[in-house]
């Protein structure tokens, strides 16, 4: 199915959730359409995966539960393209123990990682929904913070980033410079490029947001990591 295909009626759907700003808001989207009955995280052990977000994916257990659904977890060695059997043993245990009729995921550009998604949801008779597909980069970033997402950057990977983005938000603050950065870098406003990745602490359908208590950075030549060691749910 080509990205961006509407999903027509009642469907049980599955996210695939890195922890990131674009998957967790493809999910809020996907319920507003249709029931989403399960998140699916693939942690790779391989940081440089081609396919997988890996910073403080571990962590997508407390999104899971903030939001109130079951989780299904795959580990993956990361090795390019064998990484696609773990997502697809991943989805066919979704659709084993939760009867998941489509796929959901975040991406907005990637042709990459979407095109190989697709294939995998074709082998197995399941839709697949890219709710972000192509959409305007400026529009989505602004809705994202209006809406009350509220996003942290974990890692930062490209000239010009520099440490003091590790755990920043990523508000109307800051987003100003993230569209400088856009203009005279060249990188993607939503770092779908691979220039920065993020984590989600508060959506508007969690019933709780995460507390981040314990956590350490580490960075050098622009590319570091900010890792949670501690965190727990609390009460918005």
């Amino acid at each position: 199915m080509r990205p961006g295909r509407e999903i027509m009626g009642e469907m049980k759907l599955g996210v695939l959730c890195s922890g990131g700003k674009d998957s967790v808001f493809a999910c809020g989207r996907a319920m507003e359409k249709e029931e989403v009955v399960c998140l699916i995280a693939i942690r790779s052990e391989n940081e440089e995966s081609y396919m997988f977000h890996t910073p403080n994916v571990a962590f997508v257990t407390l999104q899971a539960e903030a939001a109130g659904l079951p989780l299904i977890e795959m580990k993956t060695a990361g090795v390019k393209e064998e990484e696609l059997l773990d997502l697809r043993n991943a989805l066919i245990l979704a659709r084993e123990q939760f009867r998941i009729e489509g796929v959901v995921t975040g991406a907005l550009y990637s042709v990459y990682q979407a095109t190989r998604v697709q294939r995998l949801c074709r082998e197995l008779g399941l839709w697949c929904f890219n709710p972000l597909w192509h959409t305007a980069q400026e529009d989505y970033m602004q809705v994202l913070i209006k809406k009350g997402f509220e996003v942290i950057v974990s890692g930062v990977f490209a000239a010009p980033f520099d440490e003091s983005w590790l755990g920043r938000r990523i508000d109307l603050h800051s987003l100003p410079l993230l569209e400088k950065y856009s203009e005279q870098y060249g990188i993607m406003l939503t770092g779908e490029g691979g220039e920065y990745e993020t984590f989600v602490l508060d959506a508007p359908f969690f019933r709780k947001r995460i507390e981040i208590r314990e956590a350490s950075s580490e960075y050098r030549n622009y590319r570091g990591i900010y890792r949670i060691v501690r965190a727990g749910l609390v009460e918005k």
